[in-house]
């Protein structure tokens, strides 16, 4: 009985290595924009390029207002930093679909400390999905949710515009109609 008591006891205390092995890290060598960014991983010789889509954030499209700001302050958080992606899925377009931390430009040589996700909500500069909210820990999820909400009460970034509109009712409207 005892035996079994330190199996469970094992395996629980192994489930946060578990889930580490999933986080790879890697060099920022692109943003397409606010969400969606273009990682090298690997080694010399035997590199990976890899294309990250943010869980759980909605940045402007590129030809939508905020959209060029939200790529500028995407770029301030990562670009040629190495980041540590914690990717979940794949979405439809092949992309890994990942948290992404970062050292903070208080910090560059510290840990990778910051959800740059969550950053760009707490900016202003992106939107939290809440279509994607099931995919992300009750803690996530409150940290989305607050940062938004003290993003658009402070008038930050996007939310100083009173006729912002979040990027997938934008993508809707662009969309041909159907004629009905």
């Amino acid at each position: 009985m005892k035996a079994g008591r330190f199996l469970v006891l094992g395996a629980l205390l192994a489930l946060p290595l578990i889930a580490a092995a999933d986080v790879r890290t890697c060099l920022v060598v692109g943003v397409s924009d606010g969400d969606t960014l273009t990682a090298r991983c690997g080694t010399a010789g035997a590199y990976e390029q890899v294309k990250v889509r943010f869980n759980a954030i909605d940045a402007p499209e590129k030809k939508q207002p905020f959209g060029q700001r939200a790529k500028e302050a995407m770029s301030d958080l990562v670009y040629m930093k190495e980041v540590d992606l914690d990717c979940r899925k794949t979405d439809r377009y092949g992309r890994s679909v990942c948290r992404v931390h970062v050292a903070p430009n208080s910090a560059p040589s510290g840990p990778k400390t910051l959800d740059a996700g969550l950053a760009m909500i707490t900016l202003g500069m992106a939107w939290w999905y809440r279509d994607y909210a099931r995919e992300q820990t009750a803690e996530e999820r409150g940290q989305y949710e607050f940062a938004e909400k003290e993003a658009a009460a402070k008038g930050a970034g996007l939310w100083g515009d009173k006729r912002a509109m979040a990027p997938w009712e934008w993508r809707k409207a662009q969309r041909p109609s159907s004629g009905n």
